[in-house]
């Protein structure tokens, strides 16, 4: 007997708040945080569209493996991303003390109605229609550079 894939697309929008809407999207180490905590579940078979963090909000475009309800996959993405962050930034354990990072808010859509480039074009336009700036506090790499001559000694002949 031979299994076939489900090639049935089940694309939705998501919108998730975290708790007290507190602004703790503001700086790019925490998002790169909540993105990889999102992407861990691609080994479950979820696909991620584009991804947009105005400050106190996440909104993101999923393709849900059709095995998960949408709750399960509610579960799935604010538990991952929730202990991802608070392992990768222990400070915000003071202002969610209770290990609770996400709210009980979401709104999901189907993109069914809606052409996905349209969906997507409307979370990569948060940051503009929220009219917020990310700071981008990562570390930088320095470049590398060469060492030259020592010109406080006089060389020797």
């Amino acid at each position: 007997m031979t299994r076939r894939l489900d090639t049935r697309s089940n694309w939705i929008t998501l919108q998730i708040l975290p708790k007290c809407r507190y602004k703790c999207f503001r700086r790019q180490t925490v998002i790169d945080s909540c993105i990889a905590g999102f992407k861990e579940l691609e080994a479950f078979g979820f696909e991620f569209g584009e991804m947009g963090f105005p400050l106190d909000h996440a909104h993101l475009a999923l393709n849900l493996p059709k095995k998960y309800s949408m709750q399960d996959a509610l579960v799935m993405l604010k538990g991952h991303s929730a202990k991802r962050i608070f392992a990768e930034h222990p400070g915000f354990r003071k202002r969610y003390p209770r290990n609770s990072f996400w709210s009980q808010y979401e709104y999901h859509q189907s993109i069914g109605w809606k052409s996905k480039e349209e969906a997507e074009n409307y979370i990569r336009n948060q940051l503009k229609h929220h009219n917020v700036q990310i700071i981008d506090d990562r570390q930088q790499k320095l470049q590398p550079f060469v060492a030259e001559r020592d010109t406080s000694t006089p060389a020797r002949a």
